[in-house]
């Protein structure tokens, strides 16, 4: 376990470095004059040629690449024209709109989307384990056909068609929830919780289907398997079978979907962040991309990939737990 561990530290690492080689090289190389987006349309030629000097765009793309590197490990110093500004380690680069530090930026706007993500992810697994267990146990019936046609709605039901009905259902007509208003788990606990049901119930709606349907197939294609088989002509009842031999195993698809949906809602859920007002990451993607702040799109990409890698390596440990039958290589 210990290799394995180490090996996939490595691979995490790498698979880091190259994606902030590619992202580097897509922001910084591809758009044009950085130099010209960070100084604003109004600005001289002179400014520009100012800015330009501030932000070391005349060296050799291997040596801003470098700087850049050097940021997130060891901070980094940038011109003000009057004096000079440190940004601690890591750096990410400084905002154009608002010269603060992205990380400090990030790391303001990821307890709003942590929060939405951990608290729709557990209802989501949830509901889609649980529908997919049902789905299995009552198994050509009416019950099975019903559900089937329920996760075929969800995953072709967007997130905001979702939430915009929740809203006008539960938040006007019927008045039992409010509109979210996002509260800080620190200072109102209940407030937070009650706050963030709406959008977890509507991201737990649409997310759910995928799962049930998953957990339904690899349910299936263990139950097949000759282990099963010796288990009924034991005589072991079909609830234990499917209870205590069959979902440890089919489990584990369902985990490494669960990791890269997770990854990915921690760098940031835009569209349900937007619809219901969460000041998190991916609201703040939205307004960089609008003014093409590329420090802060830079450094977002960044954070969700490392978010997905994480949880990826994460997902392969649980693998291995949960099913023996996963190789350690």
């Amino acid at each position: 376990m210990s290799s394995f561990l180490l090996r996939r530290l490595g691979g995490a690492v790498f698979v880091l470095l190259a994606l902030s080689i590619v992202v580097y090289v897509t922001f910084y190389v591809a758009p044009g004059d950085v130099a010209q987006i960070a100084c604003g349309p109004r600005c001289s030629p002179v400014q520009v040629a100012q800015v330009r000097e501030q932000l070391h765009l005349g060296d050799p793309l291997y040596t801003q690449y470098a700087h850049f590197i050097q940021g997130l490990f060891a901070g980094r110093d940038y011109s003000t024209g009057t004096g000079v500004l440190h940004c601690q380690a890591p750096c990410l680069g400084l905002s154009y709109q608002s010269d603060q530090q992205v990380t400090q930026l990030i790391l303001a706007k990821l307890p709003a989307t942590a929060s939405l993500a951990a608290g729709a992810f557990v209802l989501w697994m949830l509901l889609g384990v649980g529908t997919g267990l049902l789905s299995v146990w009552r198994r050509g019936r009416a019950t099975e056909r019903v559900l089937t046609g329920i996760t075929l709605a969800g995953m072709a039901t967007p997130v905001f068609v979702i939430g915009l009905l929740l809203i006008i259902v539960l938040v006007t007509a019927l008045q039992i929830l409010p509109f979210p208003d996002y509260v800080p788990l620190t200072d109102d606990p209940e407030q937070w919780a009650w706050n963030l049901l709406l959008p977890w119930i509507s991201l737990a709606l649409v997310s759910a289907a995928p799962y049930a349907r998953m957990t339904r197939a690899s349910m299936l294609e263990t139950l097949a398997e000759d282990h099963v088989r010796t288990f009924r002509a034991y005589g072991v009842g079909e609830r234990t079978i499917i209870g205590r031999h069959a979902l440890r195993g089919a489990l584990a698809p369902v985990i490494a979907l669960g990791a890269l949906d997770i990854g990915s809602m921690f760098g940031g859920a835009v569209l349900t962040e937007s619809l219901f007002g969460i000041p998190g990451v991916g609201r703040e993607l939205v307004d960089a991309v609008k003014h093409v702040d590329l420090p802060v799109v830079v450094g977002l990409v960044l954070v969700t990939g490392f978010f997905v890698v994480l949880a990826n390596a994460v997902a392969d440990i649980l693998q291995a737990a949960a099913d023996r039958r996963v190789v350690l290589a």
